[in-house]
């Protein structure tokens, strides 16, 4: 591959996280399951992608997500805060709050728009990200940080790209079934092996991809047994709360549109420097590792655990749905050197071409309503 080459101490930081993980392999008997290398290279204290001290986010990190696209997505969001606050209580609650541009964005509109909050709490496991939420949101007194679900809450819960970060399972089809892919090394290097499914891997299997055993040997595809933990952790949250709804954004499908021949190799993909590569072992803890999310195993999860599945759409109908089209419009379209920038932005948000389609919006929720005219795009029947 053809990637930026890291610096002498992101290069030396890699090599520390990749020692670590090598020691891990030996005291396992040569091997560990993907989820768990995944788990270090996203999130080993100091050394992993994410708790780490390198830039993630904007021109000079490895991705760009949605609120630093457009303040405008973030200020939709705080009506839809809106609209579940005042069901619940003022209080809302981000996972993964990146910059804090989120936030600062749906603060400012609450400010400006005369919406009361109370709290914003935000759970981040980076320390690098934390440092610089703290610096943006300074002027925010209600902002507070947790390290981790609190016991109950009331409010609005808001996830932007929080699933595919979790980690994951890799599985692939043989002929004598179903195998688990471990991460073991060879020459020095981390290779794939293959390894019977255990049987917990076996259940998840059985739930989560339908007409499993009609898929193709050598097929691949990811579990996601961390993000529907996730899921039932929220909905024990929320269920011991008075009431509230999480609105998760990411780029996913529902089950059936996921397990598909043309997604034989999995939708494991990895973010470095703006560059997009399947490579999961190149330069680990100095690039992101994600997979698309299965949209229809999260929704059965949350349900499972006695939340109501609220709604499902594309990130196009939602944001339009909540109010973007107006938002936009208060800028005078005639200002051509303000509106343009600002509507080109959100064309990113909604254009099927862009993030419009590809990003999907699940809400869960207990003891809440969504507005009508979101309801209107819901899609939940499809999951």
């Amino acid at each position: 591959m053809s990637l930026p080459a890291p610096d002498s101490d992101a290069l030396a930081a890699s090599h520390a996280l990749q020692h670590q993980i090598a020691a891990e392999i030996a005291r396992n008997d040569g091997a560990i399951p993907f989820v768990r290398f995944m788990e270090l290279a996203l999130y080993a204290p100091d050394l992993g992608y994410y708790s780490g001290g390198a830039a993630k986010l904007g021109k000079d990190g490895d991705f760009t997500t949605a609120p630093e696209i457009s303040p405008l997505f973030g200020a939709t969001l705080a009506h839809v805060a809106a609209a579940i606050m005042a069901q619940t209580a003022p209080r809302i609650l981000e996972f993964g709050a990146g910059t804090g541009k989120l936030a600062f964005d749906i603060l400012t509109e609450a400010a400006s728009a005369g919406i009361h909050i109370e709290q914003y709490a935000i759970v981040e496991l980076s320390g690098e990200l934390r440092a610089r939420q703290e610096l943006a949101l300074a002027a925010f007194p209600q902002v507070v940080w947790l390290d981790g679900f609190p016991d109950s809450f009331d409010g609005a819960v808001f996830g932007n790209e929080v699933l595919d970060a979790m980690p994951v399972n890799l599985i692939s089809k043989t002929p004598a079934g179903w195998c688990e892919l471990d991460v073991s090394i060879a020459d020095g290097q981390f290779v794939f092996v293959e390894r019977p499914a255990g049987a917990d891997v076996a259940v998840q299997i059985a739930a989560q991809v339908p007409e499993a055993d009609a898929l193709p040997v050598g097929y691949v595809t990811e579990i996601h047994g961390v993000a529907c933990g996730f899921m039932r952790s929220l909905a024990r949250m929320l269920i011991n709360g008075k009431g509230g709804a999480a609105v998760l954004f990411d780029y996913g499908f529902p089950a059936h549109e996921y397990y598909l021949d043309l997604r034989a190799t999995g939708t494991l993909m990895c973010h470095y420097r703006h560059h997009a590569h399947a490579e999961p072992f190149y330069l680990p803890g100095l690039q992101d590792i994600t997979a698309h999310v299965d949209f229809t195993a999260m929704a059965v999860a949350a349900q499972d655990a006695g939340l109501d599945v609220l709604a499902y759409m594309n990130q196009a109908s939602f944001l339009l749905g909540s109010g973007l089209g107006d938002l936009l419009l208060r800028t005078d379209p005639q200002q051509v050197k303000t509106y343009l920038p600002q509507a080109s932005a959100v064309q990113k948000l909604v254009s099927p071409a862009e993030m419009g389609e590809l990003f999907k919006v699940l809400a869960v929720g207990h003891r809440v309503e969504l507005p009508e005219a979101l309801l209107s795009a819901d899609r939940s029947h499809r999951l």
